[in-house]
């Protein structure tokens, strides 16, 4: 058991190698099982190099050296593109010998004879470089491959360096552990034996069966997706979203959902669209209503561009700046409140809405001028000119958009600058009683004429008091 020891340090040095990974999620691998050595290879005869290496493969009972217990283990890693590094251990008694000897008693008929040579103890450590066929042919459970390597055998109390081509075939039964079956042929140059017959350095096939399990792979969040593979290593999620949580269920990871907490549809980056208006209730105003994007999702139902929910005549077209109404035409003269001068009384829309100062009005207006009486020399009415006054106050406020000059005349007597002065006077006072009585002053202006434009003849009396009048005209702007 002296080279037990030197089995156990291979092993211990194997944990140590510093390549890639077993496969790409997991970095190491380590199996073990038993082996069985055959001699025959090395015993001659046969018709040839096949036939003596080949001819009795599996004869398990009359040439194989099996220990009836865990006989080896193996500790490799990955290097990248399908290739495995790795070092094994193995051990082994020989009981069963092969020599080719047709003249020996107790040959065979093809001249084989199978000997004890002691109950040898066998030692092997070997190096290997695996190639695995599993990705090429996209399988999860099937795992071919070939190997060579190289190693050290100890066989009795002679030691000897071997070139290991091999195979194997491996069964996985879950991502980590499966069934590995491989088999190598050592070849040792210069096979020989010691003078007595006893074997020295003989090449041989060894096989071996065993678990292989897979590990090192990190997977902080447990979620069976490896931390390189997993784009959210420290959240457990779903493989199909590269190990990121879908919390909602909507199929739409939560790092790319907008709402990951309520599902949605992925054109609305997982939020929800309760009234299917195609805008996500977080970004809908009316969530409840099917509306228009351009409104927040609210509806229009009169189509006047403003929102229902804001709009007073949700039912009926109206601008914005009357909530949503239409504008109203009090007066119903086709002129719209809002430009409408004079809302209550019709009037056509070249005035403004306002009605417009006829020729009957206006001789009705300075037939009431003619009667409007002063006192003598001043511009102070007469009692009876009040009701005057108010009649033509009246008929102003009739028309509202209307301005008017109030005119001053009067007759020959006196002096011109006095007349003058009278007639401005005068003008003044009906322009101020009427402002007094309800006109905006904005509408009136006055001014006099004196004596310059006489209506009748001042050489008679009733000529004189035609003269002395009040005029209205329509002042058009």
């Amino acid at each position: 058991m002296k080279h037990l020891n030197k089995l156990l340090v291979a092993v211990l040095m194997t944990m140590g190698l510093s390549s890639q990974a077993q496969d790409s999620n997991n970095p190491w691998a380590i199996s073990f099982g038993v082996n069985a050595v055959d001699t025959k290879t090395s015993a001659g005869g046969g018709n040839g190099w096949l036939d003596r290496h080949f001819s009795q493969p599996f004869a398990v009972k009359d040439n194989w050296n099996i220990l009836p217990s865990v006989s080896y283990l193996s500790v490799s890693k990955y290097i990248g593109d399908n290739f495995s590094f790795g070092v094994a251990g193995s051990v082994n008694k020989i009981d069963k010998y092969v020599k080719f000897a047709p003249t020996a008693v107790g040959h065979d008929s093809r001249g084989y004879v199978v000997s004890n040579p002691g109950d040898l103890m066998y030692y092997g450590i070997d190096a290997t470089i695996k190639y695995s066929f599993m990705n090429l042919i996209k399988s999860k459970v099937i795992d071919p491959s070939l190997s060579v390597g190289g190693g050290y055998t100890f066989f009795g109390d002679s030691s000897y360096g071997t070139l290991n081509p091999g195979a194997g075939l491996t069964f996985w039964f879950t991502e980590n552990v499966g069934l590995e079956l491989a088999t190598k042929y050592k070849k040792s140059f210069g096979d020989r034996e010691d003078a007595s017959g006893t074997p020295d350095a003989p090449s041989h096939f060894q096989h071996s069966a065993g678990i292989i399990f897979k590990f090192g792979g990190k997977d902080t969040d447990g979620d069976g997706i490896y931390d390189k593979d997993d784009a959210c290593p420290e959240v457990a999620g779903l493989k199909e979203f590269q190990g990121c949580p879908d919390t909602d269920g909507d199929g739409i990871p939560d790092k790319d959902d907008a709402c990951p907490d309520v599902a949605g549809p992925k054109e609305l980056n997982g939020c929800p669209d309760t009234d299917g208006d195609g805008i996500a209730d977080k970004d809908d105003a009316c969530p409840e209503v099917a509306g228009l994007a351009s409104l927040k999702g609210c509806p229009d139902t009169d189509g006047d561009g403003i929102a229902d929910k804001d709009d007073k005549c949700p039912t009926v077209k109206g601008p914005k700046e009357n909530g949503g109404c239409p504008w109203p035409d009090t007066d119903g003269d086709g002129v719209l409140d809002k430009d409408d001068a004079c809302p209550t009384v019709p009037g056509p829309a070249s005035n403004k809405g306002c009605p417009e100062v006829s020729a009957e009005v206006m001789k009705q207006l300075n037939d009431y001028g003619k009667v409007i009486l002063f006192d003598s020399g001043k511009s102070t009415f007469k009692k009876q000119s009040y009701t005057v006054l108010k009649s033509i106050a009246d008929i102003l406020k009739e028309y509202p958009n209307s301005k008017f000059m109030i005119e001053g005349h009067t007759d020959s007597d006196g002096s011109n600058a006095l007349n003058q002065s009278l007639s401005e006077n005068r003008a003044a006072a009906v322009k101020n009683y009427l402002i007094e009585n309800g006109i905006e002053a904005s509408r009136l202006r006055s001014t006099g004429y004196g004596e310059t434009k006489p209506i009748d003849s001042n050489k008679t009396a009733k000529g004189k008091a035609n003269n002395r009048r009040v005029e209205v005209s329509l002042i058009k702007e």
